[in-house]
């Protein structure tokens, strides 16, 4: 199918909306970021890139990061995550403390911010304390090898982190976390605050369209593995906005704050998009609906 096109298209269709929504504000770096900016990259599972607008441009992945935790800690340590996390969707925002304590310290899932405090604990605990799995996956995915940590981000994410450190003591409260607790949250802000154009992140989420084969053709998951992620992202990667996400886009999807989505299409291709201004569910606005523009488009949909 020939992207490139449509991808420049779906730029101009999108600029009238590139007003609508706000950055986030609960990292204040997050928030001095020129919101009007707008990228689009498709990765195809035999590498193949078109990109078109600002998708060279780096953001914070922020909470895309957890796909690639959760991918690791799957490939390391097999199952046994799901002991200490469910599977289900959240239907309450991602950093909500009322769910966790109703359900006696077992987060709902892995994509809000209690199950990927989890997810963090254990990728510590099965990669020898290393902090920069997620980081390395991504440089050797994208072949960016100079893909960087934002300092400045994680600073003032540190500062502002209030909410995570909440969570991470509840949960270490309930016996649900195994390492110090500022050491899960000091590698869980470092692996959020990684920056990444559209095209890197589009290039290493490839592996969730191949089966889980990586770059190099090596398996990174298995097949069933990797089903089980792409599930996860339709049903909890988009914060508690996941069924309108797979209304109207019809695609596995992970989003961030820092306004990037990836979204998977299985055995063809990878798509991420950057914009951003978010909805009211921390989504950006101009990116979901460029996804929903593209799967309309070209009928690439799960559904």
């Amino acid at each position: 199918m020939e992207f490139q096109n449509l991808l420049d298209d779906i730029v101009g269709s999108i600029k009238p909306r590139l007003g609508e929504g706000n950055v986030a504000n609960s990292i204040p770096e997050l928030a001095a970021v020129e919101p009007n900016q707008f990228g689009i990259s498709v990765a195809t599972r035999e590498g193949e890139v078109y990109s078109s607008g600002d998708s060279e441009t780096p953001f914070s992945i922020q909470s895309i990061s957890k796909v690639f935790a959760l991918a690791l800690v799957l490939a390391r340590d097999g199952e046994s995550i799901w002991n200490r996390v469910f599977r289900e969707p959240s239907g309450n925002p991602f950093n909500s403390l009322v769910q966790l304590e109703h359900e006696n310290g077992i987060p709902r899932n892995p994509f809000i911010n209690a199950g990927a405090l989890v997810v963090t604990d254990r990728l510590l605990s099965v990669s020898a304390g290393e902090a920069n799995g997620v980081l390395g996956l991504l440089r050797d995915e994208s072949g960016n090898a100079v893909l960087q940590v934002d300092t400045g981000v994680a600073a003032s994410e540190s500062r502002h982190n209030h909410r995570n450190q909440a969570l991470a003591h509840f949960l270490a409260s309930c016996g649900n976390l195994d390492n110090p607790v500022d050491d899960v949250l000091d590698a869980y802000i470092n692996q959020c605050a990684v920056s990444a154009s559209c095209t890197d992140l589009a290039l290493a989420s490839r592996f969730l369209a191949a089966n889980g084969a990586r770059r190099d053709g090596a398996a990174l998951l298995d097949p069933h593995q990797t089903k089980r992620i792409n599930a996860m992202m339709v049903t909890c990667g988009t914060y508690d906005a996941a069924g309108e996400f797979a209304y109207r886009v019809g695609l596995p999807g992970k989003s961030g704050i820092g306004g990037g989505i990836i979204a998977v299409v299985p055995n063809y291709c990878a798509i991420c998009v950057w914009s951003p201004r978010l909805g009211s569910s921390g989504n950006s606005i101009a990116g979901v609906a460029a996804l929903d523009e593209f799967t309309s488009c070209t009928g690439l949909s799960i559904f």
